[in-house]
């Protein structure tokens, strides 16, 4: 409050809620003058009379009438009572809307969703991972349970909150209401409400928040992606989207050329700059998997699309990987990397890999790059499509052969 905490008041005193000591001292009247006590010292923090005021050692002091006083007091007290009830309905709020959604989501979506994950997954190595699914199924149980967890303390602590500021706003509503102006501007009462300022507002936590990849088993995804790619989608080239610098032959090879390979018709779907190239199929559910021969290149990309990837002009939305529109897998001499959006994650490699294989979870919101020859993922990573997505190519060095 103005003027700083009276020392050796209601702190330690009693709790909020009560207003034992808040009796006014004396009659109200100075001892030294019998006047009545109409003014405030805030030199020495006292009730004074006229008198003191203009006669003692207060007359130099810093005063101001009783009533005026009290008076300030009060709009403080309102104001933090304020304050109070907003911080009270905003933590009400996140506990009713919040917590509940978040709960909700753990339960019928996200851990569903990753349960059934393991389970499908499983299904086409069951007698091999038993024990794998068995560890996996109670990592989810656990990492549910600890999410579950998370929200039981959220909301236990959160309701010791708003108890302990609706005590604090009880406290001061009896203050304002049952203390005369006296009583309320004596010095031996404090007006604080530090209890209420150490409470901070709702954060949203990661604690919260069901972490998929608890799911993630190297075992799991090896034997798993080796098992799709036996089932592997039979691609065809789109060849209104073929560059000018590459050309198709025994409708599977891609070829690159440094000078442009036909004359082809500048149709929408073409790409006119970069040696790109699209599927015909696109994918937008279930799990789809293709194998690329990339021996005799040493500079591709191979990866997903979507079709609103840019077919005009030297600009990165034509760029696969440059874009949000793809994600590729790329080699460019010795180097390899995953790149999204003009984001390049190196991949270290001891060999080059002879074939590559391309696995798109369409419901799991994962690709993975995959050498069958070894059983060795070499990229993987997790999104969500908005959209179907088209098998993507790119060479800019000899040729590459998809597999059928």
């Amino acid at each position: 409050m103005e003027g700083g905490a009276p020392p050796g008041s209601m702190e330690g005193g009693a709790p909020p809620g009560s207003m034992e000591g808040g009796a006014p001292p004396g009659s109200g009247r100075c001892r030294e003058h019998g006047q009545e006590l109409s003014w405030f010292c805030y030199q020495e923090l006292r009730l004074i009379c006229p008198q003191c005021r203009s006669q003692t050692s207060c007359q130099k002091h810093k005063t101001s009438p009783a009533e005026e006083r009290a008076a300030r007091i009060r709009n403080k007290i309102v104001d933090q009572c304020e304050k109070l009830q907003l911080q009270t309905s905003g933590i009400e709020k996140y506990m009713t809307d919040t917590l509940p959604a978040k709960s909700t989501r753990v339960e019928v979506s996200t851990a569903s969703a990753a349960r059934e994950l393991v389970i499908q997954r499983l299904i086409f190595i069951r007698n091999v991972c038993d024990n794998e699914e068995q560890r996996l199924l109670e990592e989810v149980h656990t990492e549910e349970e600890r999410v579950q967890q998370g929200i039981l303390t959220q909301r236990s602590h959160w309701k010791e909150a708003t108890e302990k500021l609706s005590g604090i706003r009880t406290y001061l509503v009896d203050m304002l209401t049952k203390l005369d102006d006296l009583s309320l501007i004596n010095p031996q009462e404090l007006y604080k409400t530090e209890a209420a300022d150490g409470i901070l507002e709702p954060q949203e936590s990661e604690k919260l928040t069901f972490n998929p990849g608890c799911v993630q088993s190297p075992l799991l995804n090896r034997l798993w992606s080796s098992t799709v790619l036996c089932s592997s989608t039979e691609l065809t080239l789109d060849e209104r989207t073929l560059s000018p610098l590459l050309a198709v032959s025994d409708g599977n090879v891609l070829s690159f050329f440094h000078k442009k390979a036909k004359n082809y018709a500048d149709e929408p779907e073409r790409f006119n700059h970069w040696p790109n190239c699209l599927a015909t199929a696109s994918f937008q559910s279930g799990v789809h998997a293709w194998k690329v021969n990339v021996e005799k290149s040493g500079a591709y990309k191979l990866g997903v699309a979507y079709s609103s990837v840019a077919r005009k002009g030297d600009g990165k939305d034509a760029r696969l990987g440059y874009n949000e529109a793809s994600w590729v897998f790329s080699r460019y001499d010795k180097d390899f990397s995953f790149s999204h959006d003009a984001h390049h994650q190196p991949v270290e490699l001891i060999r080059s890999p002879t074939h590559i294989g391309v696995l798109v979870d369409c419901d799991g919101g994962e690709l993975i790059f995959f050498d069958p020859d070894s059983c060795f993922i070499l990229f993987s990573h997790r999104t969500k499509f908005s959209a179907p997505v088209y098998p993507a190519f790119a060479v800019a060095d000899q040729s590459i052969i998809l597999v059928k």
